[in-house]
């Protein structure tokens, strides 16, 4: 039991993806400041979580060092991120009873907001629906979301029946509010997805020690 004003939330850290614009291999774990992405990540997200469970697929001893229960996509094929809010969904309803909201968090991201699931959950309460997903500078970010467990057998129809990848596509089914975080002195929803990207995540850090 917590102190928070919004339900209980298990975390899931999207880390399935094929990293390909990074020349392969597991983006989060890739350095930033020294420490990993995936380090950065947890640090932020586990205080505001009720536990967190790792989606990947492959080895999973390669996440061993978390301490954290990994779990891989359900649906074949590399189905994209839906696929791994989908294994949460699954490990929630089998393995925290009781826990009706699943928070996901893309591991390329090593500066997400310590209120980002107060704001997901203030957004998605405001608005009446089900599902919550982060804006910043008038983008949305689709894998950093909110999302109702009871919701897992629709998104796996539309996963396995549908061959449906989108997000956008499934989430407007439902409605889906929109929490918005501030661009400024730097996106909190930067990710990291080629060589670049992290060198201007280290000049983020240059300017901004404490991000």
């Amino acid at each position: 039991m917590t102190d928070r004003a919004y339900p209980a939330t298990l975390g899931v850290l999207l880390a399935g993806g094929l990293a390909r614009r990074m020349g392969g291999g597991d983006k989060p774990l890739r350095a930033v400041g020294a420490r990993t992405i995936l380090d950065r990540v947890v640090e932020r997200v586990a205080p505001q979580c009720d536990g967190l469970v790792v989606n990947a697929n492959g080895d999973p001893a390669r996440f061993g060092f978390l301490g954290l229960p990994v779990v891989a996509d359900s649906v074949p094929g590399f189905a994209g991120p839906l696929a791994g809010v989908l294994a949460a969904l699954d490990w929630a309803r089998a393995s925290r009873p009781g826990c009706e909201w699943v928070m996901s968090v893309a591991t390329d991201s090593p500066f997400l907001p310590h209120d980002l699931a107060a704001g997901l959950h203030a957004a998605r309460q405001a608005a009446g629906t089900p599902l919550a997903c982060a804006l910043s500078d008038g983008q949305t970010h689709p894998v950093i979301g909110l999302w109702r467990v009871d919701l897992a057998d629709d998104l796996r129809h539309a996963l396995v029946v549908e061959d449906m990848r989108k997000i956008d596509r499934w989430t407007a089914r439902h409605g889906i509010a929109h929490a918005e975080w501030p661009a400024e002195p730097y996106d909190p929803f930067f990710n990291a997805n080629a060589p670049d990207d992290l060198a201007a995540a280290e000049a983020v850090l240059r300017d901004h020690p404490h991000a």
